[in-house]
């Protein structure tokens, strides 16, 4: 039989110098949290409170999470360890959490399309024959704190870190519209915070990031991808200079009009059969919605919509002639809301 999940079995001491420790099962006093949400009041870490909501940490999820669980979300050396401390053995009252009900989840390995960063810290190697290994440990958790606070920004998840190497899954395990542009805003805001982090010993710091999108098999196990596209967003990352971001042509293209780029041509990357058409991110578009900036290259022509551009005709003539009218336009993410407004626009100014 699968043994009890372990518990948040004490919170700091908030009860005062006169509390005496509580024995096994006595509760009394204690003050014991509903919902993550409380947990986080009372150890005054209410920062993280929407960084575990969109990460589906509740207090059950907690009690599973290790350090490096904590610190692929951004959460703070100093404050990990006050988690964790409520998450084992520090003093205050016991917080039981039960074992779920539902059966253990299934472990199997899952076909999906991923997005992949691949993140590697520039000079590395002749930073660590230069300094001590204690030395290089304090200038790696900075930068380590740094990706994993970008990453989870855009709800990526860092999937394991190579030394000075860092892998992000965007599409896993949770999935989202615009994965691959994402990807790119975490890689950008790396590439931008590192360059004004100055490091004690090393400076400031630069990376060189690739990123790749195609099929991979996931490992629910343990989070592991196998595919072309590990492979490619490492070589990518190879081929970047300090402090620039690379894509692939299928990242390009998913991410649309929100970025400009360099055009490098196709890339012949070590152990890729054929040549890569890749990109350097060179920054940010302007535009004034994620629609604009999806239709720089021109839109194609609506089909199929007639009916639905018909009926927000009709309103708008009852609204131009004194009939108050209000139009909800709701639908799935992609299924083409903002085209169908464009496509009214075009309309009423003819």
């Amino acid at each position: 039989m699968k043994p009890p999940l372990p518990i948040i079995s004490k919170l700091l001491d908030h009860t005062g110098p006169s509390s005496t420790p509580a024995g096994p099962g006595d509760h009394s006093g204690a003050t014991m949290p509903d919902t993550i949400e409380d947990l986080l009041s009372q150890l005054g870490l209410v920062q993280y409170r929407d960084v575990f909501a969109d990460n589906g940490v509740d207090l059950a999820a907690l009690a599973l999470l290790n350090e490096g669980d904590l610190q692929d979300l951004g959460v703070l050396l100093g404050h990990r360890k006050k988690l964790l401390r409520a998450i084992g053995t520090g003093a205050g009252s016991p917080l039981p959490v039960t074992e779920p009900s539902s059966s253990p989840d299934i472990v199997g390995d899952e076909r999906r399309q991923l997005t992949v960063m691949f993140c590697d810290l520039v000079s590395f190697t002749e930073l660590a024959a230069r300094v001590d290994p204690e030395v290089l440990q304090r200038i790696i958790r900075p930068y380590e704190e740094v990706c994993a606070v970008c990453i989870a920004r855009y709800e990526g998840y860092v999937a394991k870190h190579l030394g000075d190497g860092i892998v992000a899954f965007f599409g896993y395990p949770l999935a989202h519209e615009g994965e691959a542009e994402r990807a790119i805003l975490a890689g950008l805001d790396i590439v931008e915070a590192l360059s004004e982090l100055d490091v004690p010993d090393a400076g400031l710091l630069a990376v060189r990031i690739g990123i790749a999108t195609g099929l991979v098999v996931v490992s629910s196990a343990d989070k592991d991808a196998w595919g072309e596209t590990m492979n490619v967003a490492s070589r990518l990352q190879g081929i970047a200079k300090p402090g620039s971001v690379v894509v692939t042509d299928r990242v390009q293209r998913l991410a649309t009009g929100a970025f400009q780029y360099d055009d490098m041509g196709g890339q012949t990357l070590k152990g890729i059969p054929q040549p890569v058409q890749t990109y350097r991110v060179v920054g940010a578009r302007r535009a004034s919605s994620r629609f604009d900036a999806a239709t720089q290259q021109g839109l194609t022509t609506l089909v199929g919509r007639e009916q639905e551009i018909g009926l927000l005709l009709e309103r708008w003539a009852l609204a131009r002639d004194g009939e108050g009218q209000v139009v909800l336009l709701s639908g799935e993410p992609g299924i083409g809301k903002s085209r169908v407004l464009s496509a009214l626009s075009e309309s009423l100014q003819r």
